[in-house]
């Protein structure tokens, strides 16, 4: 299946184009988190996870439960869960262990005490010390660090040359780093779900990358008579519906799951849908140039196109039937 019938786009000519947008959003995604940092979950700061219901038919809304935790100095992450009976997560940073495992007495008793017709249920109950959420955190940081430095190893072995790893991760740095510059600006929550939808977005770009570099390798071996512009044009454009394609069939069921899959898969989606256009445009239109100008400025110039002597391709063809 071919989503375009023999393209001819100049990425080449055009990669300052896109170079120049991958800058401008690690840039402005970088000072994001600089300046505004991120806004994380229970697993990385510490404190208390509650999942509480009340009675099926019981009118408790969001607005209420806030109302009564308020009323006790809380200052209280709710969310909404869809089901037969009203159903809350609650989750309360705790700056010590003691305030971690106080949090669910006081929430149930204030909760009985706003709803005292409808008593409230635990369900579900998370405690996380600050000391674990701060060594999480950095266990986290260097999960994403060792991928990146993994991945990096990996292409370089694969191609045998680093330069084309390291334009594979850059571009990954600037899928990954433009999700988290995301979450960072909009004030949204950094949890393990978002690390995991991180990680998987590194996964799906640097696969697509690969496509592309291999079959740039490919060209490079085989054809002799064509300058490096137009065999990495060539080998982009040849991969184009391929590329499009994945990435179709993953945001497909990413959309899917961040229109329809409720609050607690709806930042994990968001991550995942706009990982993903970074992830194409990146694989498209940046590691692919900046192997290029790698090579035509400290690589050596590969010769322009060098008219073919039909009569020396006529006798090595003759030889090789031979």
């Amino acid at each position: 299946m071919e989503l375009f019938k023999k393209p001819n786009i100049d990425f080449i000519g055009l990669r300052w184009i896109p170079i120049a947008c991958s800058a401008i959003v690690i840039t402005l995604s970088l000072a994001s988190m600089a300046l505004k940092g991120f806004n994380y979950s229970i697993e990385f700061t510490g404190g208390t996870l509650l999942q509480i219901s009340f009675p099926a038919g019981s009118d408790v809304k969001v607005e209420g439960v806030r109302g009564a935790l308020e009323s006790e100095g809380f200052n209280t992450e709710i969310q909404s869960v869809e089901g037969p009976r009203p159903t809350f997560i609650l989750r309360e940073q705790a700056t010590d262990d003691a305030a971690a495992s106080a949090f669910a007495d006081r929430a149930i008793a204030s909760l009985k005490k706003a709803y005292p017709a409808a008593a409230a249920t635990i369900d579900r109950k998370d405690v996380i010390g600050p000391v674990v959420g701060k060594d999480l955190r950095r266990r986290t940081l260097w999960a994403i660090v060792l991928s990146l430095l993994g991945i990096l190893v990996y292409v370089a072995y694969r191609f045998d040359n680093p330069i084309w790893s390291v334009a594979g991760v850059i571009a990954l740095f600037h899928d990954v780093i433009g999700v988290a510059g995301l979450f960072s600006f909009l004030g949204l929550q950094m949890d393990l779900l978002i690390v995991t939808a991180l990680l998987t977005i590194a996964g799906y770009s640097i696969s697509d990358t690969i496509v592309i570099f291999d079959r740039m390798r490919e060209k490079l071996r085989a054809d002799r008579t064509h300058d490096l512009r137009s065999l990495i044009d060539s080998s982009i454009n040849e991969t184009l519906s391929r590329t499009i394609i994945t990435v179709l069939t993953v945001q497909i069921v990413s959309l899917t799951i961040l229109f329809f899959g409720g609050p607690v898969l709806h930042d994990f989606a968001l991550a995942m849908v706009v990982g993903n256009l970074l992830g194409t445009y990146s694989t498209i239109a940046v590691a692919a140039p900046l192997v290029y100008e790698y090579r035509i400025r400290f690589g050596g110039k590969r010769p322009h196109h060098v008219p073919v002597d039909e009569a020396a391709v006529k006798l090595k063809e003759g030889r090789r039937h031979r």
